[in-house]
């Protein structure tokens, strides 16, 4: 449970004392934010306990607390904590008349009690629920992939969701038939669900509605990609879903919408169950990507491998390629990730493993046969090939890939590796007197204010554009906070007279400190 302002109150150290709106503690507490603005609700999102001392407030005139204790709670905060000691040895009779009126809980805070041990103590409450939430919700994931892993048929798999949400599931084929429920009464219930299932199916999917009735609250997820339903989940709870519950039920969903598909082939299955753990990697969640893997691709996460993006110009050349590389790895019993879309297909393949080996093959045999005029357009098949990565790192592997299939084709080649691009560099190129007078004169300005002890502008530049402007990731970088970063870059445009928001402008920079830096001098 997130915290409220009654767990504040019960919180030990806190020594906080209730003055007002005593029957309204149950309220949660999304953050805590002291201010002394005398109209802070413009900054305020709702849900906050605002911490006061009354420096800017007239605290003893009735008319205006009630106006500022109106505006508060007309803007969903949570509640005030006074700090007394400081400005008023009491709570000020006006606000407290105010905040009763309101029925605005008001917290006494004492002297002793500093506003940010408040603070500290909301987060790490915060915290912990966010922590149980995922923690839950992971773990059910896991369940719920084991159970579906498992072969047994649905039935596990909805137990199992059932249990994780405190309440019941149904799953029903396209015509709205129950196929399972759990708990076995939750059949009955559901069957009577059926025409909510057929106005679902007539759209796309995925697709989702919320309906019910005095019992409980039903929600009904489309199972399905694209267009095509397959069928649909029913979850039944007392009230709203919660974070852990979100998680098992979008798992579910999943899973589900994998096991029911009708494949013709068990090679359709696993393409698809590939194809959820590549949309994982790609999302950075390889601890998710795992637990949905499995033993049918967990080895192959546990070991360095390849992305390979494979594009065909004729279906039959894509075929054989294909095939090729599935039977090295059946033979050696690799794992072989590979999932098509349309025209071409994105494979995770063991480093150093047969099909990769079997694809370099390929690749070369192909190049031999038929180097046309025109290149790898007129080819059978063009292969970009990533550098060996770790699950974390498939989104730059994806990028490496790509990279290398664009080369591939303008060089018609049949396959490039991302290692060919990588092994040259244009630093070369920026050693020369032309280059570093160019990048002397426009960053002098820069470097004279920095010599003169008033920041550093040359480094925070230069953070920020390693950084691609993102200003969170370049501050943690620098070690300031983002407003201090953002008035740099503001002194660096008016130092230069430049916009930083030209990417002309950008690249220049770019390019004149790495000149700069290529032609300092290298220590021993």
């Amino acid at each position: 449970m997130p915290p409220t302002l009654a767990s504040l109150v019960q919180h030990s150290a806190l020594k906080l004392t209730v003055r007002a709106g005593a029957d309204r503690l149950d309220t949660p507490v999304r953050w805590a934010h002291a201010s002394e603005l005398a109209d802070p609700v413009p900054y305020m999102d709702g849900g906050e306990l605002l911490l006061v001392t009354a420096t800017n407030l007239d605290a003893e005139n009735a008319e205006s607390m009630r106006r500022y204790v109106r505006r508060l709670a007309g803007a969903g905060v949570a509640g005030v904590g006074f700090a007394v000691g400081v400005n008023y040895e009491g709570i000020p009779a006006a606000l407290l008349d105010a905040a009763e009126e309101a029925g605005l809980p008001l917290l006494e805070v004492p002297r002793r009690t500093p506003f940010l041990a408040i603070s500290k103590a909301v987060s790490a409450a915060i915290a912990a629920d966010q922590y149980r939430a995922v923690t839950a919700g992971f773990e059910a994931q896991r369940e719920l992939t084991k159970a579906a892993l498992a072969g047994d048929g649905p039935a596990d798999l909805l137990a199992r969701l059932a249990a994780h949400i405190d309440g019941w599931a149904a799953l029903y084929d396209t015509s709205g038939a129950v196929l399972a429920a759990a708990p076995d009464w939750a059949a009955r219930r559901a069957a009577r669900l059926t025409p909510d299932v057929e106005r679902l199916r007539d759209r796309p999917a995925p697709a989702s509605v919320v309906v019910g009735d005095s019992e409980d609250r039903v929600e009904l997820q489309s199972l399905g990609t694209g267009r095509r339903v397959r069928g649909a989940l029913a979850v039944g709870t007392g009230a709203a879903l919660g974070t852990a519950e979100r998680y098992a039920v979008h798992s579910a969903v999943a899973l589900l919408t994998l096991t029911t598909a009708r494949s013709r082939s068990l090679q359709g299955a696993e393409q698809r169950l590939g194809a959820a753990v590549l949309r994982m990697l790609l999302a950075g969640q390889p601890d998710h990507a795992r637990a949905v893997a499995g033993d049918l691709y967990g080895g192959l996460l546990d070991a360095p491998f390849r992305l390979l993006i494979a594009e065909a110009a004729a279906p039959a050349g894509f075929d054989l390629l294909t095939e090729t590389m599935e039977a090295a790895a059946a033979r050696s019993g690799e794992a072989l990730l590979m999932v098509p879309e349309g025209e071409r297909a994105v494979v995770l393949a063991a480093d150093g493993g047969t099909a990769v080996a079997a694809c370099a093959s390929y690749a070369e045999a192909q190049d031999d046969r038929a180097p046309r005029e025109g290149g790898a357009e007129d080819s059978d098949v063009v292969v970009g090939l990533s550098a060996p990565c770790g699950p974390i790192a498939v989104s730059a592997a994806y990028k490496q890939a790509e990279q290398a299939l664009s080369v591939a084709r303008r060089r018609g080649r049949a396959l490039v590796e991302h290692e060919e691009l990588a092994a040259g560099s244009v630093l070369p190129l920026l050693a020369d007197d032309a280059v570093r007078a160019f990048a002397d004169g426009m960053l002098r300005a820069l470097y004279e204010h920095d010599a003169k002890g008033r920041g550093d502008l040359v480094a925070s530049l230069r953070a920020w554009l390693s950084r691609h402007g993102q200003w969170d990731a370049a501050a943690a970088d620098l070690g300031v906070h983002r407003h201090t970063l953002r008035y740099r870059m503001r002194r660096v445009e008016e130092i230069l007279g430049r916009s930083l928001d030209d990417p002309d402008v950008r690249m220049e920079l770019w390019l004149a400190l790495k000149a700069t830096e290529a032609a300092a001098p290298t220590e021993n």
